[in-house]
């Protein structure tokens, strides 16, 4: 009976929202040596079948977190962490903007291409379907894939950061929450010595779930042709290369998302104060089962409000509405579509000119020798008398910005070919992007109060180590982006007097003098080998903690109390002598890159370039979770590109699977793997070649 259902819903959805037929003959899935996909067809929307099946194969569990997210149901079967999620996507609205801006959203090239991508989703589905978590949420449509980038485009202009600071009652304080960082370089024939231009991908995401990286290779007879990395549930590549140019992308800590504190009526409950009048707040109820152990669910309702700005929550009586530039604009997936097809500099800014993605840096380079930063996003015209870093009173039209009527393009912060020959972003200010003589001037832009004024260590190491050097070879841009070490003196905008811990007074605190001693004589790198990295990793994972805890990571400028470093050396030293019986260990014998059964040492801490954040693992050893995920190294030289990639596990997320962690090896070893575009190389070199089915 079951099935039975399953296939009636299948057929019915089919007639009503799949007006496209698919030949799976016409394309072509050919894996290379490590499961990388790379998808053939004559058509964009037969490659976006490939490309979603392909998927599948390899990650089906993390395809389904993100359609479940938009459908409320992950809590069913992630419980807490996936009720989260849940909660998030009712929260920006993610369905609701889809069912309201889809039809005139998209032009009908790409309405083809989402319903041969769900086209194949579907088919996957229903012929595996001891796969499939949930049976009735398949099938999946277009709009769920829509809705799936909506929430993804929430999560990389900080919404959900905005989100926890209410609920962790920090909100008034003066901090900015920021999420995870991300690197990005390009360089071009002013710094390199082979004349080259050269471009690095390395952003800073989960090394898995629905937010880490998958690596493809698309090609059709259309004109894409592009190799690099997705989501699990991407349409297109998001960034990456083709034969003629690529990007990177970091994500912006740029003002794209605003809290209001409403002015609440003293005796009638949910009533607001707006421009002299009292409001109501819509209620909101976001029902969710939540998974607590094996089968057994619990019903959960969470609340939430709606103001003239925006989704609202109560934090102690208080209530705070939550504005943002992604709930207004579905676009942006095709716009990346756009981006994969660019063939040149003036393609690529066409493309970006359209300006529907919310937020997010790009780092651009080309065989012709052009290089761009771009700060790119939209950003509100708002009223210049209020401190929109900090809650802004919710009470007034004053503070209501105007959706979709944005700052253009030529606003956006941005550098073209400097002279210096080097661009680059560490999720830092747009101000330090390149040279010091090429860094554009915060006081002349139009938008300096809307884009973060704070450096990090990563942008100050990059940047000084362009800087210091003279034209580049390749593998001395691999030194400069492998690169694990603080600057001196250590500075992070989140933790401004990091470099402290480097100077405490062991006379003055003996009971960690072994420790502060260790750490005096560290020379500031975090390889895999430091024998005083270990104590150092550890120190600054107990700082984050406690200020994750207060209310106040990611953050600015927090100054970090002086008893507070000695608490956590304490605790380091507590821990690395009960566990490892001394002070001077290795990092990589303390965090590892776990997959499965395998476990091989790992380098890297936060904040520097090849950064690396862990988690508890077991026996008092930490693992990797994110940081370090999907690099590409891209050389355009002029008999075309030239494409290195590693990813930390593999192609496959099934265990079991001989991909499933086969580029652990390379990953800790920080070497890369080549890549081809060229067709009859990858044949060649093929591991398999089939039609999907």
């Amino acid at each position: 009976m079951q099935k039975l259902f399953l296939l009636i819903t299948f057929t019915i959805t089919f007639t009503f929202t799949q007006a496209i037929e698919i030949n799976p003959k016409n394309i072509q899935i050919i894996r290379d040596k490590y499961g990388v996909p790379h998808i053939y067809a004559k058509t964009d929307e037969e490659v976006a079948y490939g490309l979603a099946w392909a998927t599948a194969e390899d990650d089906f569990k993390s395809m389904q977190e993100n359609f479940l997210t938009v459908r409320g149901r992950l809590a069913e079967v992630k419980g807490k962490d996936g009720a989260i999620m849940d909660f998030l996507a009712a929260f920006v609205g993610a369905n609701e903007s889809v069912d309201k801006l889809y039809e005139n959203s998209f032009s009908p090239k790409f309405k083809s291409m989402l319903s041969a991508y769900v086209l194949a989703c579907n088919k996957f589905a229903k012929q595996h379907p001891d796969k499939v978590w949930i049976k009735d949420v398949f099938p999946v449509t277009e709009k769920d894939v829509i809705a799936g980038y909506t929430v993804g485009l929430a999560l990389m202009t900080n919404v959900p950061f905005a989100i926890m600071k209410i609920s962790n009652g920090s909100i008034d304080k003066s901090s900015l929450a920021t999420p995870k960082g991300s690197n990005g370089f390009a360089v071009n024939a002013n710094k390199t010595k082979a004349g080259n231009t050269y471009l690095g991908i390395n952003s800073h995401q989960p090394l898995e779930g629905p937010y880490s990286w998958y690596e493809a290779h698309v090609h059709s007879d259309e004109g894409w042709d592009m190799l690099g990395g997705t989501f699990p549930g991407g349409v297109t590549i998001f960034h990456g290369a083709n034969q003629n140019l690529g990007w990177a992308h970091t994500v912006s800590f740029a003002d794209h998302d605003d809290v209001y504190k409403l002015r609440m009526h003293p005796t009638e409950k949910l009533t607001y104060f707006f421009d002299g009048k009292w409001l109501k707040l819509e209620e909101k109820k976001v029902r969710m089962w939540v998974k607590i152990w094996w089968i057994i669910k619990i019903p959960v309702t969470k609340k939430y409000y709606k103001s003239v700005y925006g989704p609202t929550l109560e934090k102690d009586g208080n209530y705070y509405s939550v504005r943002f530039v992604s709930a207004f604009d579905i676009r942006g997936a095709e716009q990346w579509y756009h981006m994969n097809k660019a063939k040149n500099f003036d393609e690529f800014q066409t493309a970006v000119k359209e300006m529907k993605i919310p937020g997010l840096n790009i780092i651009y380079a080309d065989k012709e020798n052009n290089i761009m930063f771009l700060d790119n996003g939209h950003f509100p015209r708002k009223n210049k008398n209020y401190d929109w870093w900090h809650v802004v009173p919710g009470d007034t039209s004053a503070t209501l910005w105007t959706a979709n009527d944005y700052y253009g393009f030529d606003s956006l912060a941005k550098v073209i070919n400097p002279k210096c020959g080097y661009v680059f972003n560490n999720n830092n200010t747009p101000f330090n992007c390149t040279s010091k003589e090429d860094n554009l001037d915060r006081n002349l832009s139009p938008l300096k109060e809307n884009y973060f004024r704070f450096n990090d260590n990563r942008a100050l190491r990059t940047g000084f180590l362009f800087a210091n050097s003279g034209k580049i070879s390749y593998d001395e841009l691999k030194k400069i982006k492998y690169d694990q070490s603080f600057m001196d003196p250590a500075y992070n905008y989140a933790m401004t007097n990091i470099e402290d811990i480097l100077h405490l007074d062991e006379k003055k605190y003996p009971q960690i003098k072994a420790s502060i001693l260790l750490m005096k004589n560290w020379n500031r790198s975090c390889d895999v080998n430091n024998k005083q990295a270990a104590m150092v990793a550890l120190v600054i994972h107990f700082v984050i903690d406690r200020l994750v805890e207060e209310g106040n990571f990611p953050a600015t400028q927090t100054k970090v109390k002086e008893w507070f470093l000695v608490k956590c050396v304490e605790d380091a030293q507590a821990h690395l002598l009960k566990h490892f019986g001394k002070l001077d260990i290795p990092l990589g014998d303390l965090q590892k890159l776990v997959r499965g059964k395998k476990e091989l040492p790992v380098g890297g801490v936060p904040d520097v370039n090849a950064a690396m954040m862990v988690s508890k693992y077991k026996n008092g050893l930490f693992k990797a979770e994110a940081g370090e995920t999907y690099i590409e190294l891209v050389q355009f030289t002029k008999d075309g590109p030239i494409i290195e990639s590693i990813s930390p596990y593999g192609a496959n997320n099934v265990e079991g699977n001989k991909h499933y962690d086969d580029q652990m090896d390379l990953f800790v070893a920080q070497k890369c793997k080549k890549m081809s575009m060229n067709y009859d190389e990858i044949m060649r070199d093929k591991e398999s070649v089939y039609n999907p089915n």
